[in-house]
Formats: C-alpha cells, structure tokens, sequence
C-alpha cells in the first residue's frame, strides 16, 4: 500500500519564461491553420482580425475593435 502513495517529485517547466523562437517577442499561435476550412471572404476577415490583434497585444478585441477590422476590409452598413 506504501508503494502507491509514493510518487515521483514532479518538476514544474515555466514554459512561458522560455525561449520559444521569435526573436522580435511575438506570441505563438496555436491555432493558426483553423482558418483553412472557411470560406474566402471568411478567411480574410480571419486574418485580418489576427493581424490586427498582434501589434496590439490583444487575445479577444471588443466588437468595436471588429468592426474597424471590418471596416478596413470595406464593409459600410
């Protein structure tokens, strides 16, 4: 019984301290390849979205901030 109590120490990695190769200290992307499935127009808008939200620093933009990116692609109501 005293063997299953006994565990390996785990070690904790902060992976997040680490050197993840790019050197001007952009984020990596997880899920960079989900827009392959979208429609064209989709796909833009996707993009644009993810290229609005790196020099800003943001994760999520506010519906505001979706709007401009709409609105740089040429959306008017």
């Amino acid at each position: 019984m005293s063997q299953l109590l006994e565990q390996k120490p785990v070690t904790f990695m902060d992976r997040r301290q680490a050197d993840d190769g790019h050197p001007d200290g952009r984020e990596r992307r997880q899920f960079r390849d989900s827009h392959s499935l979208l429609n064209p127009d989709a796909q833009e808008l996707a993009e644009s979205i993810d290229q609005y939200k790196l020099p800003h620093r943001r994760r999520f933009i506010t519906y505001e901030e979706l709007y401009n990116v709409m609105v740089s692609l040429g959306y008017h109501k």
